[in-house]
């Protein structure tokens, strides 16, 4: 179906800033696609805090792409940055691994029992495949093909010509040097090393004074592949220079007119491809938004190539419920393709389409994503019904479909937590995964559980990945004798409405009625009775009664939902275990 151009989106920061976006486009070469661009470093796991550099450009470029205008969305894979350090917690990553720091990325073999031929190609494929699911569309570019091919020759001559105003640029927000370091502080050599990292904060390398004075490119040696190489030399006329390996003492000659074994510095790097490229739109972490940052600093630089500073919004960290601020260098941090084995791909959208950039947010891997998927729901039905707001409807928009079309979804998307809990009870046996939730809705019975995929497969692999083995659910193979002997006159009633209502309540809302009601009627009230027309009383006489059940039933104070509990666990076991 073909997308409507902006309309009821153009209440959203969306739309906000493709108007900002294609009014500078046009600005600056008319009649071209629009350029907007992400960068990503494969040094490891790309995670969630990284999909925001490619899902806020993204975004923007796609309501570009609704209103007929060509568009491209390049993703800069840093890939020829240099390894920095072994990161933990990645399968077949061991310390060996040390001997390749200061190599590219793209030199360093892949983890162990990966089928692709280097690190950086390992931890790409990852996010391909997910942006694919997501329904990303981009154009990658691999700086190591770019780099090594020669394609950034001319900049790079450019950029050694002009170092003198480059350093005059960096030198404002240099920190300037004391008589005595502080207890603890790396050298300046040693800072220096830890060089360009594409999009993280140790990207903020801007290059070093060496014997041939300011220089903003470092080779990688000719003999260990490593960049812990100083320029001796170099001669601006024939383009020659001379560098020697810290590393492994290995020292030669080149012409940089015809090199092409090493790269920018990460502060020069960054506005070159701006300028080369023509990029009108890239977002920036917080830590690339700060004063002497490579963000405001690029602003400067990029001048030098003849190009002008991207319209740039600061973007947010994204959380993990439970977890500290991400980094993919530490390692065992969730990725997109980890969110979308227990969410479908317009959840996740939507959590990046609604906050505006400079807002953060959390991706929920615990109890929360069920509260996530309900607010999901409901937004879903208002869109349905026509109650939504305006900017609401943009942002669920925005998660279900893209430009090219509408992304795949769930059939019949019955709540994740029945689904869930359906998937905790039955442990794999589909057949009675299938039995359970038939029966939620008796006037259109589900008839295959791939009316309920892949949103069902989400929530079963999160029962089964991300809840606690001791919070999992197992019903009792025989009743608590000694609890049923124990219970008081008023415990026996409320266990005789609930069986007593059983056959006439056996659908999710009807037991849903029923179990609730059951204490009012023992109160006195019709079960109908509205919370505004009960006592306070009536609540607490509620908890106490589904504490009963959850003990009767599992033998625990809490578990499923209990309508969803009696539908797993049948009938006929329901009254057995309750003492009938």
């Amino acid at each position: 179906m073909p997308i409507v151009a902006q309309s009821t989106e153009t209440t959203d920061w969306v739309s906000r800033f493709a108007d900002e976006v294609i009014e500078e486009s046009e600005r600056r070469a008319p009649g071209k696609p629009v350029v907007v661009a992400s960068g990503l470093s494969p040094s490891g796991p790309i995670h969630l805090g990284n999909l925001r550099e490619v899902m806020t450009p993204h975004l923007v470029a796609d309501e570009i792409r609704r209103r007929g205008h060509q568009v491209r969305h390049l993703i800069s894979w840093d890939d020829y940055d240099r390894y920095r350090k072994v990161p933990a917690g990645i399968a077949g990553v061991d310390e060996s691994w040390a001997e390749h720091i200061g190599k590219p990325l793209t030199s360093v073999p892949a983890p162990k029992g990966s089928s692709h031929p280097n690190w950086a190609e390992h931890f790409k494929a990852a996010m391909i495949e997910s942006l694919a699911e997501l329904g990303v569309e981009f154009d990658g570019i691999s700086q190591t093909a770019q780099y090594t091919s020669g394609v950034y020759r001319e900049q790079i001559l450019h950029a050694i010509k002009h170092r003198g105003d480059i350093d005059a640029i960096l030198g404002q927000y240099r920190t300037k040097k004391g008589p005595a370091k502080k207890q603890g502080q790396k050298p300046v050599d040693e800072a220096e090393l830890e060089a360009a990292e594409g999009s993280g904060a140790a990207g903020e390398d801007d290059g070093s004074s060496t014997a041939a004075g300011y220089f903003p490119y470092k080779p990688y040696c000719g003999n260990c592949e490593k960049d812990l190489t100083t320029v001796t030399s170099y001669d601006d006329d024939s383009t020659e220079l001379t560098y020697a390996c810290t590393a492994c003492g290995f020292s030669e000659t080149v012409r940089l007119n015809e090199f092409n074994r090493g790269k920018l510095v990460w502060k020069v790097d960054w506005p070159m491809r701006w300028a080369y490229e023509g990029v009108v739109f890239e977002p920036s972490g917080v830590d690339h938004s700060s004063p002497g940052s490579s963000f405001q600093v690029g602003g400067q630089i990029v001048g030098i190539f003849g190009g002008k500073q991207p319209i740039g919004p600061m973007y947010a960290f994204v959380g993990i419920s439970g977890m500290a601020k991400m980094s993919s260098s530490r390692g065992g941090v969730p990725t997109p393709a980890d969110a979308l084995k227990i969410m479908e791909p317009q959840l996740l959208r939507w959590l990046y389409a609604r906050r505006r950039p400079n807002q953060s947010f959390k991706v929920a891997f615990d109890q929360e994503i069920q509260r996530l998927y309900d607010e999901w729901d409901r937004l879903d039905a208002k869109v349905a019904d026509g109650s939504v707001l305006p900017a609401d409807a943009a942002a669920h928009a925005r998660a279900v479909r893209t430009a090219a079309g509408e992304l795949p979804r769930t059939v019949r998307p019955l709540p994740y937590r029945t689904l869930a809990s359906v998937a905790d009870i039955t442990a794999g046996h589909e057949d009675q995964a299938l039995r359970i939730l038939s029966e939620l809705d008796p006037e259109a019975p589900l008839t295959s559980l791939d009316e309920a995929r892949p949103r069902y497969d989400k929530a079963e692999a999160w029962i089964n990945t991300h809840v606690p083995a001791d919070q999992r659910t197992i019903v009792r193979d025989e009743p608590d004798g000694e609890l049923l002997k124990s219970l008081d006159e008023a415990s026996r009633q409320s266990l005789r409405l609930l069986l007593d209502g059983l056959a006439g309540h056996w659908s999710l809302d009807g037991l849903t009625h029923l179990v609730y009601g059951v204490p009012k009627v023992q109160a006195g009230f019709s079960a109908d009775a509205t919370p505004k027309e009960l006592p306070p009383e009536i609540k607490t006489a509620q908890r106490s009664f589904f504490a009963l059940l959850y003990h009767l039933l599992v033998g625990r104070d809490t578990g499923p939902r209990l309508p969803t509990l009696l539908l797993a666990v049948g009938q006929e076991r329901v009254r057995a275990l309750l003492g009938e």
